[in-house]
């Protein structure tokens, strides 16, 4: 039950990546520009209203961009990685491009379906990820996925669980 239940979560995450969300944010641009580039952001930066934002407490504050999702910059097995933050996928997901880069061992060969979406099976590799840290919130050994065609990586409930807690309000995401 734990496979059909991972990929449905992960089919319905990536199916809410694709739907706009209806809601205009004229503030910030988009994270993504019309070439396809997603910006580097950092730690303590919030340029465009996009980033990481440390807060007191150790609250790390996200705002939402004008595509209506909250990006994070992680490292990942001490690698930086640039992810949307998605509540409603069961892992950690990465890019192929993403996965190569950080040094993570495997062939697109070795891929299987691993789930379904709205165009179609999804293929990838279920995989364990030594570290996701995103604003000194470590979290070890954490489930991931290597996706085909993922254009962006993802920060999912793999993660988002053992921290101490997310919370949004409106347009900001608070992570504890």
């Amino acid at each position: 039950m734990g496979k059909p239940l991972l990929m449905m979560i992960l089919a319905g995450g990536l199916i809410g990546l694709m739907l706009p969300s209806g809601k205009s944010h004229p503030a910030g641009p988009s994270p993504i520009d019309p070439r396809g580039v997603i910006p580097s952001y950092h730690i303590g930066t919030a340029p465009g209203g996009g980033g990481n934002s440390r807060a007191p407490g150790g609250e790390t504050r996200l705002e939402r961009m004008g595509n209506g999702h909250f990006y994070a910059d992680a490292s990942v097995n001490g690698q930086p990685v640039h992810l949307v933050v998605d509540t409603g996928a069961s892992t950690v997901a990465l890019t192929v491009a993403d996965a190569q880069r950080i040094g993570i061992p495997f062939s697109e060969g070795d891929f299987d379906v691993i789930g379904s979406g709205a165009s179609g099976p999804v293929r990838g590799k279920l995989i364990s990820l030594d570290s996701v840290d995103v604003d000194g919130k470590d979290v070890r050994n954490v489930r991931g996925a290597i996706l085909e065609g993922l254009d962006v990586s993802l920060l999912g409930q793999s993660y988002l669980s053992q921290i101490g807690g997310v919370q949004m309000s409106g347009d900001q995401m608070v992570l504890r």
